[in-house]
């Protein structure tokens, strides 16, 4: 049996790891390619934002996952200390006593292998497949591979390929900025905005993306209308305008289901809806949605109550909720008498428009024969007498 091992911190596990694994399965044809995330790096220490081991190891799985015959194995996250690799070959020398094993090592990790601990142990067990990390190194790695072979009777190949120049230092940072999406494999993003690891943000144009795959196709106009809304809003009142991007691209992913389907997500997230608004399900899709933008995209409590609170308001909002309120409201497709006049008020003082905003609603709402929320009521009341006050 011949076994490949490809190592590393995989922090985070990117689109250039995973061209290198498979341009090294290509040509190597291992029987078994052993993805290896390491627990502690020797040679360097773990960002510190860095996941749990648990949750690298997930998204080294959901980033190999695409590359036949790989393997993701937690051999060294379940060691504590420092991840030597020599302990690695001997765990796998041990369970695979007759096995050709083909270390996998980059264009850096050669150039310093001689000062690896215990590297000798690993010339004599280990065939080195080299692969090249920077264009115009190849001169470099046969250098050191004829010094290798010449000192140590080493047995190496280079993998040729061409490497992709990503970083995962750089990708980190990209994360934190709203970027990054395109050096990581669509699930392994998702996972680290889901989970918020590496204190990422969404990228807006992914974020818009997914959410305009889960609209109605007539629906996906409003959404954009209301996020510029949103943004032309905070950034009229001093609010932060990617938040209110979020929040309003986010902020009706649920209101194609339909009442079944409602039922069973508010069973998912444990909601318990009150009889307003199980006779009026259209007000359910903000309570759901909320929640779903919470588990799928791991929204901050403020945009989930934006989401949450865009269909009935309620007394005392938040600059963001009442933003979202009202950019749902007047967006530019949004055409019904007295749209333009709250439009207007909606630039000159937020808590006007609300109170303004939630009586043309519940005059709406009545005129259909239903009763009103009681939170849009009680928010209308709140914001009349705000009106009074000031």
């Amino acid at each position: 049996m011949n076994i490949a091992i490809y190592g590393g911190s995989f922090d985070p596990p990117h689109l250039g790891h995973l061209e290198a694994a498979r341009a090294a399965a290509e040509q190597l044809s291992p029987d078994k390619l052993l993805i290896i995330p390491d627990n502690i790096p020797p040679h360097k220490l773990l960002s510190a934002d860095s996941p749990s081991s648990e949750e690298r190891f997930e998204l080294c799985r959901l980033q190999f996952s695409a590359l036949a015959g790989a393997e993701v194995s937690d051999m060294e996250l379940r060691r504590e200390g420092r991840s030597y690799t020599y302990e690695t070959v001997e765990a796998l020398r041990a369970l695979y006593p007759e096995a050709e094993l083909t270390l996998i090592v980059g264009t850096d990790m050669l150039l310093s292998f001689d000062t690896w601990r215990r590297f000798d142990y690993l010339l004599s067990q280990c065939r080195i497949a080299a692969l090249t990390r920077e264009d115009g190194q190849d001169e470099a790695v046969e250098r050191k591979a004829a010094e290798l072979r010449e000192k140590y009777a080493a047995r190496i190949v280079t993998v040729a390929h061409t490497p992709l120049p990503m970083s995962s230092t750089e990708i980190r940072r990209q994360l934190r900025e709203g970027r990054g999406e395109d050096k990581l494999a669509d699930a392994v993003y998702s996972e680290i905005i889901r989970k918020r690891l590496y204190s990422a943000l969404p990228s807006l144009p992914w974020l818009r993306e997914k959410s305009y795959a889960m609209l109605d196709g007539y629906r996906i106009a409003h959404v954009k209308g209301c996020e510029r809304e949103a943004v032309s809003l905070a950034k009229r009142y001093g609010e932060d305008e990617y938040k209110a991007a979020v929040a309003a691209i986010l902020h009706d992913i649920t209101k194609k289901l339909k009442f079944k389907e409602q039922l069973i997500l508010c069973e998912k997230y444990g909601i318990i809806c009150d009889n307003a608004i199980m006779d009026n399900p259209k007000l359910m899709h903000a309570v759901t949605g909320a929640a779903m933008a919470r588990e799928l995209f791991g929204v901050t409590d403020e945009v989930y109550s934006a989401i949450r609170y865009h269909t009935t308001g309620k007394p005392d909002m938040t600059r963001l909720e009442k933003i979202i309120y009202l950019a749902d409201y007047i967006e530019p497709t949004r055409d019904f008498p007295g749209v333009d006049a709250l439009r207007r008020l909606c630039y000159e003082s937020l808590d006007a428009a609300m109170a303004l905003g939630l009586e043309m609603s519940i005059e709406e709402v009545r005129s259909g024969g239903i009763e009103p929320h009681r939170a849009s009521i009680d928010a209308y009341n709140w914001y009349k007498r705000r009106e009074k006050e000031c």
